[in-house]
């Protein structure tokens, strides 16, 4: 495979992982943002449900967006143009997705999976809140991460650094 088709190939899997990650977020935001108008009882039984199975599929499509987003980067450095940048700007973006998940949110949802529905703990509220504010954080990172991704395909820049 050539340098140029695999630079596309991995471009591809950057948007395409980035895309579904970055659409994850925002269907859990707009859920959660649903579950303010409800009192702790419901709040904690659909919390209960999300850390079911969604961290699965924040992992599956998180990971491999950070993984081939980094060879983006890596296969990038002298390559002159604005994609460089726009794809170093996606990955550090996607960094910092990574690093608020794991500072805020998961501690958060390693305490919640334990609540009991019929009695969530009396700061619920705040629990609730800080989880949210960590999560509208990390899903407007991925959206620009995502968009940032798009805009350097859309780069007509040489890949290959040679030709620049």
């Amino acid at each position: 495979m050539r340098r140029e088709q695999f630079v596309s190939f991995v471009r591809f899997l950057s948007l395409t992982f980035g895309g579904l990650f970055a659409g994850f977020l925002v269907g859990v935001l707009v859920l959660e943002s649903s579950l303010r108008h409800y009192d702790r009882f419901v709040y904690a039984q659909v919390r209960q449900v999300e850390l079911d199975r969604l961290d699965i599929l924040a992992s599956a499509t998180l990971i491999p967006a950070l993984i081939t987003t980094a060879i983006l980067v890596a296969l990038s450095v002298k390559v002159r143009g604005r994609a460089r940048w726009l794809t170093l700007a996606a990955l550090i973006l996607l960094v910092t997705v990574f690093v608020t998940t794991l500072v805020v949110n998961l501690p958060i949802n390693s305490d919640q999976v334990d609540w009991n529905v019929k009695a969530p703990p009396a700061d619920w509220a705040s629990i609730r809140d800080r989880w949210q504010t960590a999560h509208a954080v990390r899903t407007c990172a991925a959206v620009l991460a995502f968009a940032f991704l798009g805009a350097a395909a859309m780069n007509r820049t040489p890949t290959n650094p040679e030709t620049s």
